[in-house]
């Protein structure tokens, strides 16, 4: 973390709508130490039950998925254009299958035993608070189950606060 300063979350202003294309990975790791991570596109910042939160959103076959019902807490990490390769790869290869961690050439730091990497330019520390199975019956608008959920596949949501935000 030398490289990194500690942002105060006052000060932090995010642009939620950046994720879409910039991307960011989800990292946590599971008690006997292994690490996993995914690219996302989806999520956000807010504020929910008076404290500064995240969104995010797993499919139910992401192996990432696993790990993150394990801990208490994930990392999101962004990255400068030049990972962006590196991200399309961490967000197509399976954990499951392969080391892509490894694959993709990043570093693993850990932050009181949750995940980041070095090459990073920001990392966002929270603390899952709520998880709940999306459900088809929720939606008003089935154009969007139709186009995003054919194979009916509706995410988790997590809704976690933020600890930590380190910037380089």
């Amino acid at each position: 973390m030398s490289r990194f300063k500690e942002t105060n979350i006052k000060d932090f202003s995010p642009n939620p709508f950046e994720i879409k294309n910039k991307w960011m990975l989800i990292s946590a790791s599971k008690p006997d130490g292994t690490v996993n991570t995914m690219t996302a596109s989806w999520g956000s910042f807010g504020i929910m039950w008076n404290k500064e939160v995240i969104f995010v959103v797993i499919r139910p076959q992401r192996f990432t998925r696993e790990f993150i019902e394990s801990a208490a807490s994930l990392s999101l990490t962004f990255f400068d254009e030049s990972y962006k390769k590196a991200l399309a790869c961490l967000g197509k290869a399976s954990g499951r299958d392969e080391d892509k961690i490894a694959k993709a050439g990043l570093s693993v730091a850990m932050y009181r035993g949750t995940p980041y990497f070095e090459e990073a330019e920001r990392v966002i520390f929270a603390k899952k608070l709520f998880v709940q199975r999306i459900e088809e019956t929720a939606f008003l608008d089935a154009k969007i189950t139709d186009r995003w959920y054919p194979e009916k596949d509706f995410h988790y949501l997590y809704i976690a606060e933020i600890t930590k935000i380190l910037e380089k």
